[in-house]
């Protein structure tokens, strides 16, 4: 019976969350943590050992309806899921590379990227593929930055928005993760601000100072400036805490980091899931937040996209 086993990493968003939906830029950074996805040939279709049940699935019910057989599917994740760090994009990207291989396609870069961002758009009403990117590519990207951010990888155009991907180098970096244990649903938030930016103008120059900050931040991390970065993260985390996406537990956290930081924010859609802090005293930050009801860790970045294991 053939078997197929993929994985891919989750990520940080260091700067440009939500606004980046909008055709802002972004930075991310693929982590060393990772989901993988095996999948083998099967009567039924089955996840973990038990039924398959859709409804409880969305993104792997969305990839699977587009003509696959079918299989018995098998995850692990070291990645918490809501917690910020991508877990389902690093869902649909191992997934569907396993699934292709079984199949006997080759899909790899712009195509992979693409198919798991439309899963992410389908199930979240609407996502841009700064995610899916990361996981697919691995290391560091930026989105719609600058020419001179980095090597040009792909083009991804939906409706009358197009996002360019682009390789990103980065500094060495030690970053803390602080979870707050809250589930936070990407789309939820990201109709949040969708409804918050139709009815209040001030929310569109948020948006523009966000992707404003971005650029700075991409420029700070050419001249490995962190003291500067570090600021330009802390100013993010005020930006999108007056679009209603934060919130008492993610603040807490940011705040309890400072004092041994470069600068800290919250990363993803918000609303719970985790907070990162820049830093060179990490042992300092991790009890920082552990104090205050997060639970830590430290990650690696520089982390290989989407592969075949």
């Amino acid at each position: 019976m053939k078997q197929v086993t993929a994985s891919a990493p989750g990520k940080l968003i260091i700067l440009g969350e939500h606004a980046v939906v909008y055709g802002k830029p972004a930075i991310a950074l693929a982590i060393d943590r990772r989901i993988r996805c095996t999948l083998s040939e099967a009567q039924e279709t089955t996840l973990n050992g038990r039924p398959f049940e859709p409804g409880k699935h969305p993104y792997l019910r969305s990839m699977m309806q587009h003509g696959s057989g079918p299989v018995r599917i098998f995850t692990e994740s070291s990645i918490p899921p809501g917690s910020g760090l991508g877990s389902s994009a690093a869902l649909s990207t191992s997934f569907l590379k396993a699934l292709n291989t079984l199949n006997g396609i080759d899909k790899s870069g712009k195509e992979l990227a693409t198919d798991a961002f439309l899963t992410e758009y389908e199930v979240q009403g609407r996502a841009s593929p700064l995610d899916t990117s990361a996981s697919t590519h691995g290391h560091g990207i930026s989105v719609n930055g600058p020419e001179d951010a980095g090597e040009h990888l792909w083009d991804i155009v939906m409706n009358d928005k197009t996002w360019s991907v682009r390789d990103l180098r980065v500094p060495n970096m030690t970053l803390v993760v602080g979870y707050t244990g809250l589930h936070a649903a990407t789309g939820p938030l990201v109709e949040k601000v969708r409804r918050y930016k139709s009815k209040f103008k001030f929310a569109d120059d948020i948006i523009d100072e966000i992707g404003e900050t971005t650029v700075d931040g991409m420029k700070a991390l050419k001249e490995r400036d962190l003291v500067r970065l570090g600021d330009l993260m802390t100013n993010d985390h005020k930006l999108l805490s007056i679009l209603g996406v934060s919130c008492k537990e993610l603040n807490k956290l940011v705040n309890a980091s400072l004092k041994h930081s470069y600068g800290a924010k919250l990363t993803g859609a918000g609303g719970g899931g985790s907070m990162i802090a820049l830093t060179d005293e990490p042992e300092k930050v991790c009890e920082s937040i552990a104090l205050h009801g997060g639970t830590p860790f430290v990650v690696r970045t520089e982390e290989p996209g989407v592969r075949i294991e």
